[in-house]
Formats: C-alpha cells, sequence, structure tokens
C-alpha cells in the first residue's frame, strides 16, 4: 500500500498540472472502487477550479473553489496518470483542465476510494476526525510523544502505527525510523524515555523527508504521477533486509507482530 511518502510524493506530482486550473470534464467510469463514488461528483466537479492540493495522513485532497474537496486514497495499486498516451482499462476517474491537459485515476485491484467532502468539514470527516498530528507538522516531537504514550504498555511500533497517535505512518517507515533512532520495537512505549523520545521523533521526520525527496517506494505497484517509479527501497536500512548486515555490525531480523512483518537489529535496537 503507497505510504505517506508515496502519497506525498502524489500530490506535490498533480500539484503543477491541477493548481489554479478549470476542470472542464471530470468523469467517474465505474459507481464504485472500495467503496460507492459520489453520484454527484460529475456534477459538483466540473466547472470547479482547483485551489489546491494537500495531504492529510495516507490521503490526498484536491480543494476547489466550490467549497467541496476531493478526497482520494490511493489502496494497494491506484495511481495518477498525467497526460496518459492512451486509455487504460482501469482508468475510473478521468479529469481534463481547461488548460487541456488530461489525468486518470487508475487502480487495478479497486481498494483505494473517492469522496467529495465540504472542505470546512474535513476535520470532522470521519477518517480525520480522530487522527493524531502530522509526523511532518510541527505538533510532533519528542514532548508530544511522552505525552500520549505516558502509561502506555504496548510496543513502541504499535503506538507508532496507531493513527490515534500519529497521522499517516506505516509499516515500512516506522520499521527504518525505529532503526534510526536505535529503539527495539517491543519496547515498551510508555517506557521511553523523552531524550530517546526527541531523538525518535526526529528520526520519524528524517526517514520521510528522505524517501519524499526520494519519491517514495518501488514497493508493489506504486508509481508517481508522472510514471517513474520511486526508488527509497534501495536506501532501507533494515526493511526486507533480514539475514543481511546492519551498518553497526550487527544482523537484520524479521519478527511477525500482528500480522506484520518487523524489520530491526537486535545489537542496535536495544530496549
Amino acid at each position: 500500500m503507497p505510504e505517506l511518502p508515496e502519497v506525498e510524493t502524489t500530490v506535490r506530482g498533480l500539484t503543477p498540472v491541477l493548481a489554479g486550473q478549470r476542470l472542464v470534464r471530470v468523469e467517474p467510469r465505474r459507481a464504485d472502487l472500495r467503496k460507492a463514488i459520489p453520484v454527484d461528483l460529475r456534477q459538483r466537479m466540473t466547472g470547479a477550479t482547483v485551489t489546491a492540493l494537500s495531504r492529510r495522513a495516507k490521503y490526498g485532497l484536491i480543494h476547489t473553489d466550490r467549497g467541496d474537496t476531493l478526497v482520494f486514497h490511493l489502496g494497494m495499486s491506484g495511481r495518477w496518470r498525467v497526460d496518459p498516451a492512451e486509455a487504460l482499462a482501469h482508468d475510473h476517474l478521468v479529469v481534463e483542465t481547461g488548460e487541456g491537459r488530461h489525468l486518470a485515476l487508475n487502480d487495478p485491484r479497486r481498494f483505494g476510494f473517492l469522496d467529495l467532502v465540504e472542505t470546512t468539514a474535513l476535520d470532522a470527516y470521519p477518517p480525520f476526525a480522530a487522527m493524531g498530528p502530522e509526523p511532518l507538522g510541527p505538533e510532533f516531537d519528542g514532548a508530544y510523544l511522552a505525552a500520549a504514550l505516558k502509561g502506555r504498555v504496548a510496543p513502541i511500533k504499535a503506538m507508532l502505527l496507531d493513527q490515534r497517535i500519529v497521522a499517516g505512518l506505516g509499516n515500512i517507515y516506522v520499521c527504518e525510523a525505529l532503526h534510526v533512532a536505535r529503539i527495539a520495537p517491543t519496547r515498551a512505549a510508555g517506557q521511553i524515555a523523552l531524550p530517546r523520545l526527541e531523538r525518535l521523533a526526529i528520526a520519524v521526520r528524517e526517514v520521510l523527508l528522505a524517501a519524499i525527496d526520494a519519491g517514495g517506494s518501488t514497493l508493489r505497484d506504486y508509481a508517481r504521477p508522472d510514471g517513474e517509479l520511486g526508488y527509497f527501497s534501495k536506501q532501507f536500512l533494515v526493511y526486507g533486509r533480514e539475514g543481511e548486515a546492519c551498518h553497526c555490525g550487527g544482523t537484520v531480523r524479521r519478527r511477525v507482530d500482528s500480522g506484520r512483518s518487523t524489520f530491526y537489529c537486535p545489537r542496535c535496537q536495544r530496549n
């Protein structure tokens, strides 16, 4: 599934094509993806001007001058194609701008979704209502983590994956950030001292920004809107590297927690 850096990269790729543009054609090609596409999406979006694009957790947001925001989630295999040379079978939403640019939201597995929300009501939108702060935002730091994790006995990895604690973090980048911060993924979250939590908050930010700069990972079917694959996976320190050497001289191990693979180095990531 595309994680936060992939969605951020997608939003950045769409911005120069869509921002400030009037949408002269908005054509859903089917009635649903993971859930029903709003029946009035075509009516409410056609003729609107895109005022800005942004991201919340793993969701992309396309804001318009009509007070509506198109919310998209890429699911497992979704991607936007910009000025595609040809139509594909799984182009489920087609958009044309007044400048003559064409975009297609392609999703072969149909695990993504589209929704239309009043912009002023975004904070109350069910997927966003209980979310914690953005990991790249000013609210996310060691002090925030100390307060949010106080008294929690669950492992720190599980807490970082809890969207109520921090928005948008996924398995790949949590594994990487814990490694950079030299914290064991099994460490009880409430027992981590403030200096280590400050180091962890910095590591989360550094790992995400590095991934965004690299264009996202190449996991599964992810591609940027311009069709170029990301390459951050070549920089993974522990994820997917079971049995390989860590930079500290230890060996990367893999364990399964709640059905998800956890990659870590027991030598430099200690409790």
